[in-house]
């Protein structure tokens, strides 16, 4: 079994819980602040995998 890489996994979290908020915030009918947290998600995102290509090479 592999060692849990801890950063990367509080990443996945932290992307999980923005689009989590994004369904909470759209529900409240709050669409600007819906927006913002999808849009955090994907820079989120976009940074672990950057993080995880320059790891890798």
């Amino acid at each position: 079994m592999k060692n849990i890489q801890y950063p990367m996994l509080a990443i996945a979290i932290l992307v999980i819980i923005a689009f989590s908020l994004v369904g909470i915030t759209i529900v409240y009918r709050n669409y600007w602040l819906a927006g913002t947290f999808f849009i955090l998600g994907f820079a989120i995102m976009g940074f672990g995998l950057r993080k995880k290509g320059k790891a890798t090479e």
